[in-house]
């Protein structure tokens, strides 16, 4: 299948590590969608989910208009809107359930609802569910005071109002994968609502194929007094959590330790916001997360999915988990008058591409492996075709890059008809591979790293 948007060099059949990468054109669709991304109808969300006084998980739950209750009804009965305007498809629904006390940061038993639209896929034979997720609750300094003003805007109104602006701006689309909009509940009392819909996805069996988490991406000045309005940064693991002993003598043997299906996730925002939001830049932090910090991300890590956090380029942490107030002429608290909602913007536009080119890519190969069977200065890669998604499947790209290189450097496509490639004179100790499907609008799956077959 000839494909007009790739560019191949081959030099007497041995590829040549100068050779042409692939040249992307973007999806006129996808495109589309990102101009409908509002900041304004961003910043009405962000100042609405402020003015409930606080969203701590054991504020009130039975005032129209102050505290957490109310906060996830308005959350709820927003996703509802956004679905009847994009057709009826988008079906919203509460995750809910009974915790505590736990003798850390809940103190009573309480309920606590995660908020979620479900944007269903088309394709039945294509599980994959891909997750995006900001926090609705908030706090103060004591993460134990649950009445104080504690309007939580960076951290995390605005990685909620994100994911809804998705939600709104994806209700009508039909993707043959599933996507998952979440309002996570409880995450400051210790990521109570992420832990409880991980272990819930990982009991019903979920092909979770990829979870991002949007938590702190209003503040675009730092308390080291650098302004960025221009990066993202993007944590992920790089052994995985749930890694195996056997998977660990492995990767100790033969390296891998920058290629945990998170990092790849990571890796593939990177390479869709260059593509699709080059004024934003992607900057990939390779760590689980911040110092003293963590996400609604370790939960799905600590299960086995693949799972990344986006967070603004610079901590400010006097407007994080601060009492609101001036002191010292400093000016504390998370108010809505800091955010950047333009800054906000772009990164929804980010994640809205990504999500929109997952959902519509078919699945990755089904297995890949590095034949290891015998000495050789060449190296072969093997695969099997996805297990769903056949009928949109164009080829595959393999990827490579040099094992201290953290992006991938060159890619080239293979046709659907093949199922292995020889680099002719690469040797598999110095480089690492990659494979990943790819349909012929161009709409990649996530990288697959393969696995050594020995015999």
């Amino acid at each position: 299948m000839k494909q007009p948007w790739i560019m191949l060099l081959l030099i007497g059949g041995v590829l040549s590590v100068r050779a042409q990468p692939v040249m992307h054109q973007p999806d006129p669709y996808i495109q589309q969608l990102l101009t409908r991304v509002s900041a304004d109808s961003i910043e009405a969300s962000i100042r609405r989910l402020a003015a409930f006084g606080t969203r701590h998980t054991l504020s009130p739950t039975d005032n129209d208009t102050f505290g957490i209750g109310a906060a996830r009804r308005w959350i709820k009965q927003t996703f509802e809107r956004y679905a009847a305007a994009g057709g009826g498809r988008m079906e919203v629904f509460l995750d809910r359930f009974w915790y505590g006390p736990d003798g850390r940061r809940v103190d009573r038993r309480v309920e606590i609802v995660n908020v979620i639209a479900r944007l269903p896929g088309t394709d039945p034979q294509d599980d994959r569910i891909f997750i995006v997720s900001g926090h609705y609750d908030s706090r103060v300094r004591d993460v134990m005071d649950s009445l104080s003003y504690a309007p939580g805007a960076s951290d995390d109104a605005s990685g909620t109002a994100a994911v809804m602006e998705m939600a709104r701006v994806l209700a009508d689309a039909r993707f043959p994968a599933t996507i998952l909009f979440v309002a996570m509940a409880a995450e400051e009392q210790g990521l109570i609502g992420a832990r409880h819909l991980a272990a819930l996805a990982d009991s019903l069996g979920w092909n979770v194929a990829g979870m991002f988490t949007l938590d702190i991406i209003g503040n675009t000045e730092g308390d080291n007094g650098v302004r960025d309005n221009r990066t993202v940064r993007v944590f992920s693991e790089g052994v995985p959590s749930a890694e195996t002993p056997r998977q660990a003598r492995l990767r100790q043997a033969i390296g891998g330790e920058n290629d945990s299906p998170s990092r790849q996730l990571a890796r593939y925002l990177h390479e869709i916001g260059t593509r699709y939001v080059p004024e934003l830049r992607v900057k990939l932090i390779f760590r689980r997360d911040r110092f003293l910090r963590g996400g609604d991300h370790i939960p799905f890590n600590e299960r086995g999915f693949a799972a990344v956090r986006l967070t603004e380029p610079h901590e400010a942490y006097t407007r994080q988990h601060q009492d609101v107030r001036v002191a010292d002429g400093i000016a504390y608290g998370d108010v809505p008058d800091r955010i950047d909602f333009d800054y906000v913007a772009r990164v929804t536009r980010l994640m809205t591409a990504a999500l929109a080119n997952l959902a519509m890519a078919p699945p990755p190969p089904a297995v890949a492996y590095i034949d290891a069977r015998r000495l050789s200065v060449d190296t072969r890669l093997l695969w099997s075709p996805p297990r769903a998604g056949r009928d949109r499947l164009a080829g595959y790209y393999v990827l490579v890059r040099e094992t201290t290189a953290p992006l991938w450097e060159q890619k080239w496509f293979v046709p659907a008809t093949d199922t292995s490639y020889t680099f002719v004179g690469w040797s598999k100790d110095d480089y690492f591979f990659g494979i990943q499907s790819v349909d012929a609008q161009g709409h990649e799956s996530r990288v697959l790293f393969p696995v050594p077959l020995f015999r």
